[in-house]
């Protein structure tokens, strides 16, 4: 940061063009007394945070309107709102039913967003998802044409289910948001995310992500079963026809970038920095902090890990109206960032241990700024 913190927070708010209520104090309350903040840390907080009052009840109206169409789910449309404001890919594992599809539409309706749904089958082939090149032989030349990978979100419904090739196909545009066809590069949509479904009931003719291609998605959702009150709010939705069928655009992609611009700039004080760091560091050297995580874990988490949790943290603050992070925004994240980048060994299987319970386990031996 090469510049004052006063004048980014000035050049922020000119781009975001809020105006600031004299008569308000957005800092009332005991959240901004936090044992870990420098004087010049705090007057940065308070220049931002009432930016982040302005902004923040945007998304907050995204979250009302899904949930016109869209019954709990709560932790899946703060996943999705995470990997739109980062700009990141999520990867939804989950039985039928529990509306993963249903609830990509109505994010993308509500942003205004082109979205593009494509349903993964083992016939599929790479052209069909990034395009291809077409000879006229008319006119003795090749024209382009655009797969629905040109589009802010596309939905990889079954993922699991297209050959290696397909999935290989993804890695350039997931990472580097560009599409090579024939001997040219193409720039995609901005924002751009992959929402990607898997079903891990049915495991007959379906094909495993390879660890590079998990490793591309921010986060990895588990979505569960409704509760009894969510069940019966459901059947009353579909009894009564309350389910809204056409939402309410929002907010804009354009507006989108803006947003994400003021969650770069969240507070991030260098404890917590830390506290990410030897979150990760455990997950490779275990044996520092357990005896027996390191009979557990086979591989630990990559340094794309530490990135996507310094991102997602800040947008979990940001969801939460603040801005500044604090360790429990690294707790609510670090399950979905770290679960699917840590490999666990055969003792983990025989004793029934996931990734992520690996992953809580580390939450409690790691010490807490």
């Amino acid at each position: 940061m090469n510049e004052s913190r006063s004048g980014t927070t000035q050049r922020m708010s000119n781009v975001l063009r809020v105006e600031e209520d004299p008569h308000t104090d957005p800092y009332a309350g005991d959240d901004l007394d936090t044992p870990f903040f420098p004087e010049e840390a705090a007057e940065y907080i308070a220049e931002l945070q009432p930016q982040i009052d302005e902004v923040s009840p945007r998304i907050q109206r995204v979250r009302d309107e899904i949930a016109q169409a869209i019954v709990g789910q709560h932790n899946l449309i703060d996943s999705l709102l995470i990997g739109l404001l980062t700009n990141s890919h999520v990867l939804l594992e989950g039985v039928p039913g529990l509306a993963k599809t249903a609830t990509v539409n109505a994010l993308a309706s509500c942003i205004a967003a082109k979205f593009q749904r494509v349903q993964f089958t083992p016939d599929l082939l790479p052209a069909d998802v990034l395009g291809t090149m077409i000879y006229n032989p008319r006119t003795q030349e090749y024209t382009t044409k655009f797969g629905p990978i040109f589009c802010n979100i596309l939905l990889a419904d079954e993922i699991n289910r297209c050959p290696p090739k397909v999935q290989s196909a993804l890695l350039e545009a997931m990472q580097e948001h560009q599409v090579t066809l024939g001997d040219k590069t193409y720039k995609l949509e901005d924002p751009f995310l992959v929402l990607a479904t898997e079903n891990p009931v049915e495991q007959e003719g379906t094909y495993p992500l390879p660890e590079a291609q998990v490793d591309r998605f921010m986060l990895k959702v588990f979505i569960d079963y409704p509760t009894a009150e969510e069940e019966l709010q459901i059947l009353e939705f579909i009894a009564n026809k309350k389910a809204k069928t056409e939402l309410e655009v929002v907010i804009t992609p354009k507006q989108i970038k803006t947003v994400r611009q003021l969650v770069e700039w969240i507070y991030l004080s260098d404890q917590v920095k830390q506290y990410i760091v030897n979150l990760v560091i455990a997950s490779r050297h275990p044996g520092k902090v357990s005896k027996k995580l390191a009979e557990l874990i086979r591989y630990g988490a990559s340094p794309r890990a530490t990135i996507n949790l310094t991102l997602a943290c800040r947008a979990q603050a940001f969801l939460q109206g603040r801005a500044y992070v604090i360790p429990d925004d690294v707790k609510a994240v670090a399950p979905g960032i770290l679960g699917h980048r840590i490999l666990t060994t055969y003792e983990a299987d025989a004793e029934n241990m996931t990734s992520y319970d690996i992953v809580d386990a580390l939450l409690k031996k790691v010490p807490v700024p």
